[in-house]
């Protein structure tokens, strides 16, 4: 398994909206989400939490979503369409929210720079709504609600790999008992990253939800970022490779 630590690809402009979004993140889990404790964690799930079913209308006699034995979210059947972007900013626990802020500081300086704030603003929100499009068409009678950054900072990844491949970036390696620190390029460990949702979610496809990782959600932003990379970024600065 490889973990990113930081990549040697610096940029000219302090990243004002990815230090924000980080921000942004943290302040929703510390107060929307009562730092992972209930009856607030549960509360903030539940209110702002994406259910494809709910969306799609196509689960509109159920009275309610249990979570656990002693919380039940409850919504009338009327879409909740702000879930789509709220959803992004809420996450299940502490690891969630720190590897997904990790990953966003480490790639989404570079994507920033080169897209510039306003840009990068709409890119990020765009590949989150990809993602989430990504994870209803996949599981569309859904009732567990999805939340989490990854499908917008999937985004990012896709980007950077489309950007910087050739980056360098500093990596911790497990294997089994053995622990290291390499130095890979980018389009190695965001592609191993890649394939491994890949991998994970297709056994996902005409399965019953049942929880745990939306892999589809990831594959669709990273899928999204890649491709709007071409859209955003003039082609003379497309593929800039720094070593």
């Amino acid at each position: 398994m490889l973990i990113p630590l930081y990549d040697h690809n610096p940029v000219d402009k302090t990243p004002v909206v990815t230090y924000g979004l980080i921000g942004l993140n943290v302040l929703a889990w510390l107060g929307l989400q009562g730092m992972g404790i209930n009856p607030m964690f549960t509360e903030s799930i539940c209110k702002f939490g994406l259910i494809s079913g709910n969306l799609l209308g196509s689960i509109p006699d159920i009275d309610g979503v249990w979570l656990s034995r002693t919380y039940l979210c409850r919504f009338d059947g009327s879409p909740d369409f702000h879930t789509l972007i709220t959803s992004m900013f809420m996450h299940g626990n502490w690891l969630h929210l720190i590897g997904n802020m990790w990953f966003l500081w480490i790639f989404g300086d570079n994507v920033e720079n080169a897209l510039g704030r306003v840009k990068f603003v709409i890119f990020y929100l765009v590949c989150g709504l990809a993602a989430s499009a990504t994870q209803i068409a996949t599981d569309a009678q859904s009732v567990v609600p999805m939340v989490g950054a990854s499908g917008a900072i999937g985004g990012i990844m896709g980007a950077y790999i489309v950007l910087h491949p050739r980056a360098r970036v500093k990596s911790l390696l497990f294997l089994l008992f053995f622990i290291t620190v390499i130095e890979v390029p980018a389009l190695v460990i965001l592609g191993i990253w890649f394939l491994s949702q890949l991998i994970s979610g297709l056994p996902q496809l005409g399965a019953a939800s049942e929880g745990g990782v939306a892999f589809w959600a990831h594959i669709g932003g990273f899928v999204a970022g890649a491709g709007l990379i071409y859209l955003l970024k003039p082609k003379s600065q497309v593929f800039t490779f720094r070593r």
